[in-house]
């Protein structure tokens, strides 16, 4: 297995491992690794965070389901293609980024996470979605934009705590109607997509909802002007601004975006 590529005079292996074990913390980006290296799996339950970003990482070893107690797990920016099946016995996850890989699929197991609150895949080349996403009851973030989705499963609508969901850069047609069970959902980006119309009840369901972003999308403003529960939304959006401003926090020249194309 690969290990750094290099090793300071006081940053034995042995230290390293001592350190490790002390803080929780695996931290080896920009370190060259083709694999996981074996000392982190010598860890094995004290490991809480794993962050081995920019690297060249190519496979998640199934080995990995030892560190039974992470709860973040951050791989972005590596050469990875899948995850092992063994990942859904991490049952303490709270945290994926997998940003910038080469998956095109996520194994069924991932439903097992049952804690998890953020999982982001952005700049990868996923089909799909696995149907068992559905049962991350306690996932608040979303994120799986830059990817070639078609759709979205109809099981998103079980991810009853998810308050921001980005699907931006796929090539989505239609949102599955579940999306309205999201009740506490507060920003939808949907932009450079290929939707041409919203489920119906998106506005009315989903109270919760302040931003909803569809630019490049052939649905028109005035399309989605007309759904049921737009007088609210709108409501909700400018009032979330106007406090904003009256917190003086500073906001982007598209703070005050419609959120579609004219």
């Amino acid at each position: 297995m690969g290990c750094c590529n290099s090793k300071g005079a006081g940053d034995s292996s042995a230290g390293r491992v001592a350190r490790w074990r002390s803080t929780g913390i695996v931290a080896l980006r920009d370190s060259k690794l083709r694999a996981l290296p074996s000392e982190i799996l010598a860890v094995e339950s004290f490991v809480r965070t794993l962050d081995l970003t920019n690297n060249r990482i190519n496979e998640v070893t199934p080995e990995i389901s030892r560190l039974v107690n992470m709860q973040r797990l951050v791989l972005a920016n590596n050469l990875i293609e899948q995850l092992p099946t063994t990942i859904g016995v991490l049952r303490h996850l709270k945290v994926i980024i997998l940003d910038g890989n080469h998956l095109t699929n996520l194994p069924e197991e991932l439903g097992f996470l049952s804690r998890l609150e953020k999982l982001s895949i952005t700049g990868n080349s996923l089909v799909c979605l696995p149907e068992t996403i559905g049962n991350l009851r306690n996932l608040v973030l979303l994120n799986v934009s830059s990817n070639k989705l078609k759709c979205l499963p109809d099981s998103i609508g079980g991810c009853i705590s998810l308050e921001e969901l980005q699907a931006n850069a796929n090539v989505i047609e239609e949102l599955p109607s579940s999306v309205c069970s999201l009740v506490h959902l507060k920003l939808l980006s949907l932009n450079n997509n290929l939707i041409q119309q919203l489920p119906q009840d998106l506005l009315k369901s989903c109270k919760a909802l302040q931003n909803v972003s569809l630019h490049e999308n052939p649905i028109s403003m005035e399309q989605f002007q007309e759904m049921e529960g737009f007088q609210e939304f709108e409501a909700r959006r400018k009032k979330k601004f106007d406090k904003q401003i009256d917190s003086n926090v500073m906001m982007s020249s598209t703070g005050l975006d419609e959120g579609l194309d004219k």
